[in-house]
């Protein structure tokens, strides 16, 4: 009887060349390890460039709950993912070494203890990992990734957001910590490097004008998705490569930022959005910023059909890593 992965070294893999997936010409896409792309665990290596990580918590939403379940549907629905990325004509998982460092277990009945062991865990793996890309998960947990990033980095963090919806939201039902406020608390605490944040793909019915004057107070700028209708990805990509200029840049992506045809399971959908290509698209023409870090979150999968809303969070996560994986393969950090 043969199986695969053989079983794993007694000492966690320290040679010159990253270990990689697992090779799909032995063992089938669709088996093996769940992990992402099939990469290899974080405790199978010494040290990695890139650090992948799921928060299964949806605690913080407003509407339909199942985000949870996120970070499994996209580990699998990433069993497709080959190793190298023509778009960005990089094979990531050669250049640095990648891994899965698993989930972080949050408390689902507590946002505020939630919130901390989001910070303090991805603080544990950035030690060990110098770049981290998370998988939601609601988006409550921008907060304390921004919270670590701004820690870490000793300045304020440069946002680049996609999302149907603003995410600067104050007070609901009472609560100050949920999905949709991460960035006003973000933007309170003074994480936020000032007018170098901007919103890609909102749309949809607020609240009132007064959601938009906060907003522009707070020192956002905006790109709606009707935008893409009259510019160009690259136009789009361009401003937003100016804005953040050469500041540590975070990159959060509301899987809801695609349209329904393209993401429908997530929990609050708003029609009129992004196709995967536009998204992806920009996300390629970011490797001209100092990236440092980012998240994908809000896919629930129980509303999702063939995974279409999965497979779409996978190539996302692939293109941040392949952002990551490039520049420390050509030393590009701040």
């Amino acid at each position: 009887m043969t199986l695969h992965p053989p079983a794993l070294p007694a000492e966690p893999h320290d040679g010159p060349e990253p270990l990689g997936p697992v090779d799909s010409s032995r063992v089938p896409r669709f088996a093996g390890p769940p992990t992402f792309a099939r990469l290899p665990r974080l405790d199978q290596v010494r040290r990695a460039d890139v650090g992948i990580v799921g928060v299964p918590f949806d605690t913080g939403v407003s509407y339909r709950p199942g985000a949870r379940f996120g970070p499994a549907a996209v580990r699998e629905a990433s069993r497709l993912l080959r190793p190298y990325n023509p778009a960005q004509d990089v094979s990531p998982f050669q250049v640095a070494q990648v891994v899965d460092a698993g989930d972080i277990a949050c408390n689902p009945f507590d946002i505020g203890e939630a919130v901390r062991t989001v910070q303090e865990t991805v603080a544990e793996v950035a030690a060990r990992c110098d770049r981290v890309v998370t998988i939601g998960g609601d988006h409550t947990i921008a907060l304390p990734l921004l919270r670590e990033a701004r820690q870490r980095f000793g300045e304020p963090i440069a946002l680049i957001h996609f999302d149907a919806h603003l995410d600067t939201w104050d007070i609901y039902f009472g609560a100050a910590y949920t999905h949709g406020t991460p960035f006003r608390r973000a933007h309170e605490e003074g994480l936020l490097a000032e007018g170098a944040c901007a919103h890609v793909g909102t749309r949809g019915p607020l609240y009132g004008r007064i959601d938009l004057d906060d907003d522009a107070r707070m020192g956002f700028g905006i790109v709606t998705s009707d935008d893409f209708q009259v510019r160009t990805v690259d136009d789009i990509a361009g401003e937003l490569v100016r804005r953040v200029g050469d500041r540590p840049v975070y990159v959060s992506v509301d899987i809801d930022v695609l349209d329904p045809a393209h993401a429908p399971g997530t929990g609050t959908p708003e029609a009129g959005g992004l196709t995967s290509r536009e998204l992806l698209g920009v996300l390629r023409r970011l490797s001209a910023t100092q990236v440092v870090g980012a998240d994908v979150v809000e896919v629930a999968p129980a509303y999702d059909h063939a995974q279409l809303t999965s497979v779409a969070a996978s190539h996302t996560v692939y293109e941040l890593v392949t952002l990551l994986a490039a520049k420390a393969w050509r030393g590009g950090s701040p």
